[in-house]
């Protein structure tokens, strides 16, 4: 069976090579002189001395003799039925013995244990997770994994928990595929990107005798889209003059002539005010002046949420304003806003500013620490929209 990228699969029900379910004690004995033919990997039986053979066979003697004079009631516990989709893996004083099944299956009492092995095609889902691509973009990806036991002996030889260790396997490699590779090419070839991970999976757990028939890639969110631009000098001039206008508080600004026209129209409210709230009714006729203008109904479409943003002023005040955008094109202001905020943000007055901008991005300020969110994540993030829409 040749999959998408080329991989062979294993056929399927080629089990019956395994050697057949034995009634005799002296089945045990086939590894005595040299190692069971057939054996696989580690889990193949070392050539015993003499003395550990005869001890052996006359133990297992000792076994099925109990067995015949304890007849029939020892049946009941020393009789088991395999089905056709499972193996038996039975240990005989310690040593692994050829797979056992289907049909009917005899142990010695006291001196054999078994293990069943299911063949059956299984599957789990590898939870979603936050990870990183390479430009920068945050989603929640998870994937589906199908498998089979190709191998009883191996499997049960080599790994304590195959169903952990494949799981863990599959989530390790995910994570480092998607890490090379852009948010764009994730969403277009997620086909493609499958058929890699069931490669990388499978060069892994086929030493564990399990084979890995499936992988398909779930992108279920995208959390923060990608840094396409540098956090530099994306803002236009007139912009920046908004901008900086809207926290001006005597910072400097690289614009010689620009800055000082708009310096000398902030400085008749300082004047007027005095010096002890000066920075506080500019810094609310900024917010106004920057942001309005660009809030548009496509913005209140693409982002559908009220935020609240609680701003710390450097001389330790905390000024509340709100942006809406749930309605008609959206509106900001002074205050709290008129229902209940899906996201209250808190930031200080110059990350505010980093962020207008586009000196700061909401993820960075988030892990960092400069911006506290209070409610949905995601929502939050969606303040990158609107950064993206003073461009």
């Amino acid at each position: 069976m040749l999959g998408r990228s080329g991989y062979r699969a294993l056929p399927l029900g080629d089990f019956d090579r395994f050697q057949q379910s034995s009634f005799g004690f002296l089945g045990s004995q086939k590894g005595c002189l040299s190692p069971e033919r057939g054996g696989v990997g580690t889990g193949a039986d070392v050539p015993q001395s003499w003395p550990s053979c005869l001890c052996h066979g006359f133990i297992s003697f000792l076994g099925f003799l109990l067995l015949l004079v304890t007849f029939p009631i020892s049946g009941w516990f020393a009789l088991k039925i395999v089905p056709t989709y499972e193996r038996m893996i039975v240990f005989r004083l310690g040593r692994i013995r050829t797979p056992q099944g289907p049909g009917m299956v005899l142990l010695l009492p006291f001196i054999d244990s078994f293990q069943r092995v299911d063949l059956r095609t299984r599957a789990f889902s590898v939870p979603p997770c936050k990870l990183a691509s390479k430009d920068g973009a945050v989603l929640s990806v998870g994937a589906d994994v199908q498998f089979r036991i190709w191998d009883p002996v191996l499997s049960v030889m080599t790994v304590k928990d195959l169903n952990t260790a494949t799981r863990m396997t599959a989530q390790n490699a995910m994570t480092k595929a998607l890490l090379k590779r852009p948010l764009r090419e994730i969403q277009m070839e997620k086909l493609k990107i499958s058929d890699q991970l069931l490669l990388e999976i499978n060069d892994v757990t086929r030493a564990w005798g399990l084979e890995v028939d499936r992988v398909e890639l779930a992108v279920e969110a995208v959390l923060q889209p990608p840094q396409d631009s540098p956090a530099g000098p994306s803002l236009d001039s007139t912009l920046q003059q908004l901008a900086l206008q809207f926290l001006a508080g005597g910072a400097p600004s690289p614009g010689p002539a620009d800055t000082l026209e708009m310096v000398n129209e902030v400085e008749p409210p300082v004047a007027h005010v005095g010096a002890g709230p000066s920075p506080k009714q500019p810094v609310a006729e900024g917010l106004l002046t920057a942001l309005q203008p660009f809030l548009s109904e496509a913005l209140v479409s693409q982002v559908g949420a009220r935020y609240q943003l609680n701003v710390v002023l450097p001389s330790g005040t905390q000024s509340t304003y709100f942006l809406d955008l749930t309605t008609g094109q959206g509106k900001v202001g002074h205050g709290v806003p008129d229902g209940i905020p899906d996201v209250v943000v808190e930031m200080t007055e110059a990350d505010l500013r980093a962020l207008l901008c586009r000196e700061l991005r909401p993820l960075g300020a988030y892990m960092s620490g400069r911006l506290k969110v209070k409610g949905d994540l995601a929502v939050a993030m969606k303040l990158e929209a609107v950064l993206r829409a003073l461009k």
